[in-house]
């Protein structure tokens, strides 16, 4: 599959062309390394960098994200915002609604949120992730930067993975055209950063909590080297905590190096006197 075409894309984005400078690589390490050494350099907000493969994409805590041409769609947008960090709380949230919003719009049925960066697909076989958001942010005095990094399933990885996968296809898309589903994406990013810059994810919250698929549901909450903590689902607050309900009361949870899996799910967690590889 050729590369993203430049001149093709800029004709699928219309009037907000002049609104992201996208590069497409054939290759790189991950399009997230690659947008923040652009950054450190200077590059201006909006940018895009869309790479056919990463030698060594990564998602939340630490894994990985395999991406190859004809499978899936990866690329990271560089974004500013005029507030400190402790404002930009449920920002990947707040992308995940983009995704959904232009993922719907190209005809895929049957897709959802999870809190906190992952977009799932429901299947015949339960929930399986299709696309997956790491938001990186770096702050200074003058405001807050973010790395936006997306990688979307056009099709099911053939490689067996830890948790259920699923591609775009399987939502009643098939052989997407990339240049519009990218445009898509930007056009919906676009519109949702904007809301998240004047009035923060509490203005995004409804449309979140409409495609929570875990609402209510039982799930354990699992991080490095603690018990689980197990309750309700009850999906996130305006600063896009994660509201648990527990026999204790509501729980507000801020912390993104946390795994949610459904309750008795031993997916994440590792026994006693193992280490990472």
């Amino acid at each position: 599959m050729a590369l993203i075409d430049l001149v093709l894309l800029k004709a699928r984005l219309g009037e907000l062309a002049g609104r992201f400078d996208v590069d497409a690589l054939e290759s790189c390490d991950s399009t997230s390394s690659e947008l923040m050494r652009r950054a450190e350099a200077g590059a201006p907000a909006g940018t895009v960098i869309v790479a056919d493969r990463q030698e060594a994409g990564r998602g939340r805590r630490g894994r990985s994200w395999l991406s190859s041409p004809e499978s899936s769609l990866t690329f990271s947008v560089l974004w500013r915002f005029n507030a400190p960090l402790a404002r930009l709380g449920g920002l990947s949230l707040a992308v995940g609604v983009a995704l959904a919003r232009a993922l719907e719009a190209q005809g895929a049925r049957g897709v959802g949120l999870k809190w906190p960066n992952d977009v799932l697909l429901a299947t015949a076989a339960g929930d399986a992730k299709l696309a997956g958001v790491l938001v990186e942010l770096v702050g200074d005095r003058r405001g807050c930067q973010a790395v936006i990094g997306i990688g979307l399933n056009l099709s099911r990885p053939a490689v067996e993975l830890p948790q259920p996968v699923a591609g775009l296809d399987q939502a009643g898309v098939l052989g997407a055209d990339r240049h519009s589903l990218l445009a898509a994406i930007l056009r919906e990013l676009a519109d949702v950063l904007d809301r998240f810059a004047y009035a923060g994810f509490s203005a995004l919250r409804p449309e979140w909590q409409q495609r929570h698929v875990w609402q209510e549901r039982p799930v354990q909450v699992l991080g490095e080297g603690e018990a689980p903590l197990v309750g309700s689902c009850l999906g996130a607050d305006d600063d896009g905590a994660l509201l648990l309900a527990t026999a204790a009361g509501v729980q507000r949870i801020y912390s993104g190096d946390v795994s949610l899996r459904p309750e008795g799910s031993t997916l994440g967690v590792r026994p006693a006197g193992t280490t990472l590889g």
